[in-house]
């Protein structure tokens, strides 16, 4: 999980600065054809929570205990939940969405993952 973290990290954050080229666009889109829309509001968001997550995810990569990874999940989670439910006509916004509820799943994956190590490793050290 280690080298997924730091690779989902180092890919959050250079796809943030697109998303947030791309939010801005569709921000200038939906204010000029007046559509009522919020999808580069909600895009902008989510960059912001991508980037939030990405910084997240390299730097509890080596962490032991599983207040990064849940600080992730809810991190991912919230950017997720944002993006998929306002996306509009801006339907990038949920390809990034997608890719924020993946990361969001392998954090809380992560979590279960570190917890049967330490418990294998309390076993271990109690039988020598």
């Amino acid at each position: 999980m280690k080298i997924w973290k730091l690779v989902s990290g180092i890919i959050s954050i250079a796809l943030c600065g697109f998303v947030i080229f791309q939010s801005c666009s569709a921000g200038v889109s939906n204010s000029l054809m007046e559509n009522g829309e919020v999808s580069g509001t909600s895009g902008l968001i989510v960059a912001i929570f991508m980037l939030a997550g990405g910084i997240l995810s390299i730097v509890t990569r080596n962490s032991e205990g599983k207040g990064g990874n849940i600080a992730m999940a809810i991190v991912f989670g919230i950017a997720a939940v944002i993006g998929l439910t306002t996306f509009g006509s801006f339907s990038d916004l949920a390809i990034w969405s997608v890719w924020c509820l993946v990361n969001g799943v392998l954090a809380v994956i992560s979590i279960f993952i570190n917890r049967k190590k330490s418990a294998a490793s309390e076993s271990n050290s109690k039988e020598q």
